[in-house]
C-alpha cells in the first residue's frame, strides 16, 4: 500500500555469517530447531501450514450484503498438536467498538461478521463456540496432530462499508472492491505460533499460501474481476467478450474488451437474473474480487518468461469518467515488463494482473485497488508501486503485521527505479525523501527493524517506505547490478512461497553475494542514528584539487559529488557506501585547468539530515 504523506526482546549472537547481527529469542529457537539456518536458507525442518478454501459467495450492490459459505480443509504441517484454531475476521475492522487506528464514518459501523453456522469434521457446532475478539476469533477443536488435517464448514455474512473505503468497500453505488471477505485461518508459524496481531487499519497482513476455489454470484450486467483464473468465461460473458479476452491473452497490443459505451448498452454478461463466476487460484496468500456494471475494460498481454514464452495478461478496469485511467493499461504493462526483465528481473509469477479503479492504493494477489489521479507522474508511480507488491509480500509470504519494511521498502525502490524507465520525461521520484531528511534524528526516528506494531504514524512511514528502500538501493549500488541481482534472486529462490523473517533476508543477500554486509545492515536497519555527509575541506594547489568528505552522522550514504566550473561545465564523481565501512572520511583528488565555482554533494536518493554542509562555494 502506498501512503501519501513495546515488547522487549532478549538478544544473543549467532556464530555464522550473521554473527554481528542481533538475534531475538524466538528467532534463535527457529535456528535451534533447524526450521531456519544462519545462511538464510530454510532449514531441514522448515514447515508451514496450508489450506484449501472452497467458497460460495453472493454480493448484492443494492443491499451491500455479502453472504457466503466456505469449506476449509486445513493441514497441520507443524510438529505441534493444535487444540484451538485461530481465525482472522478482517471485516470486523468496521465492527462497533473495535479498536482501530484510522477513522471511519459512523454510518459504516456494523455488527461485524455474523457466523451463522459452523461445523468441524462434519459435526455441527454452536456458533457461540466461535470466540470473536475484534478481528481475531478462535474455536476449540479435537486435537489436530502433526501431519493431520481438519475440515471446517462455515456460513457467514456482513454488510460492506459504503463511504469509509479502507482498502475495501463500495466505490460507487454500483461498483465495489471486496477484500478480506471470508473467515480465514490465521498463520501458525515457527517464530510466534499463532499470529494474533489484530488488524487495526495501518499495519497490514500475514496469511498462509493456500488454494482457492471461489464461486461469486452477482446480478446480471455486473462483471467480476478477481484473484485467480476465471474458469467459466463462456457461461458468464457474451461470446464477443470471451473472444476479446482470448485475443488479449495472446497479443501485445491493447484490446478493448469492454469499451466506454458498450457496458451501458447491456448484453455484456449472460442475461440471467444472477450470474456465478468461478475462479481458481493456487498457492496464493489471499483472494479478492471487484465488480461493476459500468466500467470499461482494457487488456493486453506480454511474454514474461523468455525461456518458456509464458504470457501474463494485464487489465485496467475503470470508470470511463476518470480520464487518467485510459493510460493505466500502458503503465501497468510496462511495469510488468520491467519487473520481468530489468528489476528484479524475475519472470512475473501470475497469469494476470488487474488494476481496478477504486478509492484506495492497495495491493492484493493479481489485483490492485488504485484511485484515479490527476498527474501523470502520480499515476505511473502509484501503478508501479502497487504492482511491484506482487513480489513482496505475495510471492515471498512476508509477515507485514511485524515487518512492514520487508515489502513496502521493496515497492518503494521499485517505484523509484521503474518510474523513469516507464516515462523518462517525469521528474525523478523522490517519494519519502523530504520526510526522511526532516524526520532524521527526531524521537520518532527509530530503527527500521522495530516491529510495525510498536511504531506511530511517523515512524511507521519512514521505517516501512523510504528508509528501507534507501538501504536496498545503497546495497545495490555497492554490489553493482549484476551481483545485487544474483543476491536478490538467491533470496527469492529460497523463500518464494514461504515466510521469510528479517535475518533470512540479510543472510540470503550476504550468502548470495558472497559478501558479509552485516556492518551496513546493523548501522542502517538495527541502530538509531542519522545520515549526514559533509564537504569538510576543499584544497586547491595549482591544478591539483583535493576534496574531503566526512560522515558526520552514523548512517552510511553513497557519495555523489558534482563540481561546477565557472565556464558552465560540470564534472561528477561517485563512491559507494563501501568507503564508510572502516572510516568516517574519504577524499577525492583530481587535476584541472578550470576554475571551480562550487562543489555540491548528494543526489535525489541520498538521505542527509543537514543539507547546509553539502555545498562548498569557492571564494
Amino acid at each position: 500500500m502506498k501512503i501519501f504523506i513495546t515488547a522487549c526482546c532478549a538478544f544473543i549472537c549467532v556464530h555464522s555469517i550473521s554473527q554481528t547481527l542481533p538475534v531475538a529469542k524466538n528467532y534463535q529457537r527457529a535456528f535451534d530447531k533447524s526450521t531456519r539456518t544462519t545462511s538464510g536458507k530454510p532449514g531441514a525442518n522448515y514447515w508451514q501450514n496450508t489450506a484449501t478454501y472452497n467458497i460460495d459467495v453472493s454480493f448484492s450492490p443494492q443491499t451491500r450484503i455479502i453472504s457466503g459459505a466456505e469449506e476449509i480443509n486445513y493441514i497441520n504441517n507443524s510438529p505441534d498438536t493444535l487444540r484451538r484454531i485461530w481465525f482472522k475476521l478482517y471485516p470486523n475492522f468496521y465492527k462497533r467498538g473495535v479498536g482501530r487506528d484510522q477513522d471511519i464514518d459512523a454510518a459504516d459501523e456494523t455488527d461485524g461478521v455474523r457466523i451463522e453456522k459452523i461445523s468441524i469434521n462434519g459435526q455441527q457446532h454452536s456458533s457461540d463456540e466461535f470466540n470473536i475478539r475484534g478481528t481475531n476469533a478462535s474455536v476449540p477443536v479435537p486435537a489436530l496432530l502433526p501431519g493431520k488435517q481438519i475440515k471446517f464448514n462455515i456460513s457467514f455474512s456482513y454488510v460492506l462499508n459504503k463511504t469509509s473505503h479502507v482498502r475495501t468497500g463500495m466505490v460507487d453505488d454500483s461498483s465495489a472492491f471486496i477484500a478480506y471477505f471470508f473467515p480465514r485461518i490465521a498463520v501458525y508459524d515457527d517464530i510466534d505460533g499463532w499470529n494474533k496481531i489484530p488488524y487495526t487499519g495501518t499495519p497490514e497482513f500475514y496469511n498462509d499460501f493456500c488454494s482457492f476455489n471461489v464461486n461469486i454470484t452477482v446480478p446480471k450486467n455486473y462483471i467480476v474481476c478477481a484473484t485467480g483464473n476465471l474458469l467459466n468465461a463462456s457461461e458468464v460473458y457474451a461470446p464477443q467478450i470471451v473472444q476479446r479476452i482470448a485475443d488479449a491473452e495472446k497479443n501485445d497490443g491493447i484490446t478493448k474488451v469492454i469499451d466506454t459505451t458498450e457496458m451501458l448498452n447491456g448484453n455484456i454478461t449472460a442475461q440471467n437474473t444472477t450470474n456465478t463466476w468461478k475462479f481458481k487460484a493456487d498457492s496464493v496468500t489471499d483472494f479478492v474480487f471487484a465488480t461493476s456494471n459500468h466500467y470499461a475494460w482494457y487488456a493486453s498481454s506480454l511474454v514474461v518468461d523468455s525461456s518458456t514464452q509464458r504470457r501474463t495478461r494485464v487489465d485496467a478496469v475503470f470508470n470511463p469518467e476518470h480520464e487518467d485511467y485510459f493510460n493505466v493499461i500502458n503503465y501497468a504493462r510496462k511495469t510488468i515488463a520491467l519487473m520481468s526483465y530489468n528489476f528484479p528481473a524475475w519472470p512475473y509469477p501470475y497469469a494476470h494482473e488487474t488494476v481496478f479503479d477504486g478509492l484506495d492504493q492497495m495491493e492484493y494477489p493479481m489485483m490492485v485497488n488504485d484511485n484515479p489521479l490527476d498527474e501523470k507522474a502520480d499515476e505511473i508511480e502509484l501503478t508501479d508501486h502497487e504492482i511491484f507488491h506482487t513480489m513482496f509480500p505475495f510471492y515471498m509470504g512476508i509477515n507485514e503485521t511485524k515487518y512492514g519494511w520487508m515489502d513496502e521498502g521493496w515497492a518503494t525502490i521499485g517505484e523509484w527505479l521503474l518510474s523513469p524507465m516507464i516515462d523518462s520525461t517525469i521528474d525523478p521520484d523522490d517519494y519519502g525523501m523530504e520526510a526522511t531528511d526532516s524526520g532524521a534524528d527526531n524521537d520518532f526516528d527509530i530503527p527500521i527493524t522495530t516491529l510495525s506494531t510498536q511504531q506511530n504514524d511517523a515512524s511507521y512511514f519512514l521505517n516501512s517506505y523510504p528508509k528501507p528502500a534507501m538501504g536496498y538501493l545503497y546495497v545495490k549500488d555497492l554490489l553493482g547490478d549484476e551481483l545485487f541481482t544474483k543476491a536478490l534472486h538467491y533470496y527469492i529462490q529460497q523463500w518464494h512461497g514461504r515466510h521469510p523473517i528479517p535475518l533470512d533476508f540479510f543472510s540470503c543477500i550476504n550468502t548470495g553475494s558472497g559478501k558479509n554486509l552485516n556492518w551496513f545492515w546493523k548501522k542502517w536497519f538495527y541502530e538509531t542514528g542519522f545520515p549526514d555527509l559533509a564537504i569538510t575541506n576543499v584544497k586547491q594547489s595549482s591544478k591539483q584539487i583535493t576534496i574531503t568528505i566526512s560522515m558526520k552522522g552514523t548512517k552510511p550514504v553513497p557519495v555523489h559529488l558534482t563540481v561546477y566550473y565557472k565556464d558552465g561545465s560540470q564534472q561528477s564523481w561517485h563512491q559507494t557506501i563501501a568507503v564508510w565501512e572502516n572510516s568516517n572520511t574519504t577524499t577525492l583528488s583530481f587535476t584541472t585547468d578550470k576554475s571551480i565555482q562550487q562543489v555540491v554533494l548528494g543526489n535525489v536518493h541520498d538521505a542527509d539530515a543537514n543539507g547546509n554542509n553539502n555545498v562548498w562555494q569557492m571564494k
